[in-house]
């Protein structure tokens, strides 16, 4: 790492040790033509992303004592494009599982949208509007476990019915966690997900809202959801829909995660927005 001032999304040392391993293994694998190892410090690219994530700036914002946005959009998009983003991510969620005492894969997982607003000059063609909710831009979708760990996400266009997301996200998580056998999920979803499920051998169980509850009731396991989303809204580039594609959108849920993983394993804190 470099002799620069450290911001407070930068990998301390022991950070850096979790996700090293996979970088230097990437980069093995994709030496450059001339053969030489790059022009940047890996971390300091990695860096570069997580203060992105945490700050919501754009490419060209980046700091200059950070590698410039071409070389930290070259790798972002290549580690997008072949999953090596979320190789570091599901390593992570593995390791924090065992430190918790569970199976590295969970059994259960919930399920649950949310629509965000997209910014101006996200293509047309990949945003609508939440019929429901009255929001114009995309719907991410997240299978998470009971430990608020990211399982799947998948990101469409905010006017696609929660269905189409939870087959979408039932499909995932059956290939990348074969362990789950049961999902929750809200009554946002219908039949045609009760159905996908017992397709892909998950038992999806609809949990109702009591009548008798007036205002935020939370409800059993179902709740941990929503401090995933507590914990994706620190990160500013995800309180709204910046992205050009889709993939990029869940690609930015998974480095976000990974940051938080990375901290619950070495024990350190995310910072708050307003000691940010």
């Amino acid at each position: 790492m470099s002799d620069r001032q450290s911001y407070k999304s930068d990998l301390s040392d022991e950070r850096w040790a979790l996700i090293e391993p996979v970088i230097a293994s990437w980069k093995a694998r994709h030496p450059s033509v001339s053969g030489h190892q790059g022009n940047y410090d890996m971390r300091e690219i990695v860096n570069a992303l997580l203060y992105q994530s945490r700050t919501g700036c754009q490419w060209d914002y980046l700091p200059h004592d950070l590698p410039p946005a071409g070389a930290v959009k070259y790798y972002f998009y290549k580690w997008r494009d072949d999953g090596t983003e979320q190789t570091i991510h599901d390593l992570l969620r593995w390791q924090v599982r065992e430190k918790k005492g569970r199976l590295a894969d969970p059994s259960l997982v919930v399920l649950e949208t949310q629509s965000l607003h997209a910014a101006v000059g996200v293509p047309a063609d990949t945003t609508g509007r939440d019929a429901h909710k009255k929001v114009p831009g995309r719907k991410r979708g997240l299978a998470v476990d009971v430990l608020g760990l990211v399982i799947a996400v998948v990101v469409l266009a905010a006017s696609v019915h929660d269905n189409t997301v939870g087959t979408a996200l039932l499909d995932k998580v059956a290939a990348g966690a074969d362990t789950v056998k049961k999902a929750l999920v809200d009554q946002g979803f219908k039949k045609t997900v009760v159905d996908h499920g017992t397709q892909v051998g998950i038992e999806v169980e609809v949990v109702e809202r009591n009548p008798a509850d007036a205002g935020f009731v939370p409800q059993p396991k179902r709740w941990i959801m929503e401090q995933t989303n507590g914990i994706l809204m620190l990160h500013r580039r995800l309180v709204r829909d910046y992205e050009h594609r889709p993939a990029t959108a869940e690609s930015r849920v998974y480095w976000a995660i990974s940051d938080r993983m990375s901290r619950m394993l070495t024990d350190t804190s995310t910072p708050a927005w307003r000691g940010a």
